[in-house]
C-alpha cells in the first residue's frame, strides 16, 4: 500500500499543492513552522478523518477560507483509486473512488497508516488518555466497526452522566431509564473491552520478540490490559458484559454520589514491563523509547497480518530523538516493504544507507521548493 501522490488545498499554510511520491522513502526536510509536519499530518487525516494534533477541525483550515481538501491517489494490492476528504464549517466530508461515505467507519481503513512522533515516545509515560487513544486508532483502522461501537459508546456515556448529574442533585429520580442507559452502554463496552483484548493479544505477540533484538536479548516486554472491572483476556462479551452488570449495581450508589460514570472502557489503561518492572515508574528514558519503538515496529506487521498489505509509515522528527542504535534498528525493519515518510531538519546526523535511496523533498513557507533523489 502506498501514496502515490497528494494534494492539498487551503490546508494549514499550503494553498494549493500537488506532489507524486516514491513508494518507498520520502524525506522531507524544513526549518521548524515550515509546514513539515503539516504535510504529515495531512497524511494522518486522509487516513483517520481527523488530526492527531488537535480535535478542532477548523485549525486545518486556512484563516481567511471557508474548507480544506486532501486527496490521495492511492495503490492497494494493485488497485489505484482516489480518496477525497473535505473539511469545512459545517462538517466533514469523505470520499472513497469518488463515493461519499454515509458514515467515517466506512471509509477508516482504506488507508493504513503509522505514525511515530515525538509525542508517541510519551506513549509509555503519558496519561491513560493518550494509551487510550493509540489502542482505539489502531484497531479502528483495521476493524472499522469498532469505530462505530467506540462512537455509540461516547454518546451513550455522555448521555448517562447528564443523568447522574441529575440524579446527583436531585433534580430527577428516574432510575428506570438509568438502568436502560445502563444496558445499552455495557452492550458497547462489551464489544470495546473484547476487540481491545484480541488486538492488544496480537500486538503482544510481535512487540515482545522485537523489544528482545532491540534490547540485544537483555530485556523481556509485557503489556497488560488494565480494565476497570475484574475480566481476563480470555473472556468473551458475554462474560464482560454480565461482570459489567454485576460491577455497575454494585457501584450504583456511587456513581450518583459523585455524579459520573466510573466504570468502561473510557477509564481502562494499559500498563508495560520491562522485566516484570512498570516501565512507567521504574522505567529509564531508554526503556521507555524502546519500549515505544517496539510498539510502534509491531503495528506495522499486525497491520499487514490482518488486512494483507503494510501500511504507510510516517515518522515526524522522530529520528533525531533516537539514538543511532534505535535509528539503525528502525530503519533496517523497514528497509524496502514500507512506504516511509521522514520528516526532519536536516538529515546531516542521520547516517544510513536507506536514506541514500530516498526521495528529497525541501519545504519553505508551505511551498514544495524542489524534489530529487537522495
Amino acid at each position: 500500500m502506498f501514496i502515490k501522490e497528494l494534494k492539498l488545498k487551503n490546508y494549514r499554510n499550503y494553498d494549493v499543492m500537488t506532489i507524486p511520491f516514491d513508494d518507498k522513502i520520502n524525506v522531507i526536510i524544513g526549518e521548524n513552522a515550515q509546514g513539515k509536519t503539516n504535510l504529515m499530518e495531512a497524511i494522518y487525516v486522509l487516513a483517520f478523518t481527523k488530526s492527531h494534533r488537535t480535535s478542532k477541525d477548523k485549525e486545518l483550515i486556512q484563516w481567511d477560507q471557508e474548507y480544506a481538501t486532501i486527496e490521495g491517489i492511492i495503490e492497494k494490492r494493485k488497485q489505484t483509486f482516489p480518496l477525497h476528504i473535505q473539511l469545512s464549517t459545517k462538517g466533514k466530508k469523505a470520499k472513497l473512488n469518488h463515493l461519499e461515505q454515509r458514515r467515517l467507519s466506512d471509509y477508516i481503513g482504506a488507508l493504513n497508516v503509522v505514525m511515530f512522533a515525538p509525542e508517541d515516545l510519551t506513549l509509555v509515560k503519558g496519561s491513560p488518555q493518550v494509551r487510550r487513544r493509540f489502542i482505539d486508532m489502531e484497531i479502528g483502522q483495521i476493524q472499522p466497526i469498532y469505530i462505530y461501537h467506540l462512537g455509540q459508546y461516547l454518546k451513550i456515556l455522555k448521555q448517562r452522566n447528564h443523568l447522574l448529574k441529575q440524579l446527583q442533585r436531585n433534580k430527577t429520580n428516574d432510575q428506570a431509564l438509568l438502568e436502560v442507559m445502563t444496558e445499552q452502554l455495557i452492550e458497547h463496552a462489551a464489544i470495546i473491552v473484547e476487540k481491545r483484548f484480541r488486538f492488544l493479544k496480537l500486538l503482544r505477540t510481535l512487540a515482545i520478540p522485537i523489544h528482545k533484538g532491540i534490547s540485544r536479548g537483555l530485556e523481556t516486554l509485557y503489556i497488560r490490559y488494565q480494565a476497570t472491572i475484574d475480566v481476563e483476556e480470555e473472556d468473551d462479551r458475554t462474560k464482560i458484559a454480565q461482570v459489567y452488570q454485576e460491577a455497575f449495581k454494585k457501584h450504583l450508589q456511587k456513581e450518583i454520589e459523585r455524579g459520573t460514570t466510573l466504570l468502561g472502557p473510557h477509564r481502562d489503561d494499559l500498563v508495560f514491563f520491562v522485566n516484570e518492572k512498570d516501565v512507567q515508574t521504574y522505567g529509564s528514558q531508554g526503556q521507555q523509547r524502546t519500549t515505544a519503538l517496539s510498539i510502534k515496529l509491531a503495528e506495522i506487521d499486525l497491520i499487514y497480518n490482518e488486512v494483507g498489505d503494510y501500511p504507510v509509515l510516517l515518522l515526524d522528527d522522530v529520528l533525531s530523538e533516537l539514538d543511532d542504535y534505535r535509528q539503525s534498528h528502525l530503519l533496517d525493519t523497514i528497509e524496502g516493504k514500507v512506504q516511509t515518510f521522514v520528516s526532519t531538519t536536516s538529515v546531516d546526523g542521520i547516517h544510513h544507507h536507506t536514506l541514500n535511496k530516498a526521495e528529497i523533498f525541501t519545504v519553505d513557507k508551505g511551498k514544495i521548493k524542489h524534489a530529487k533523489r537522495g
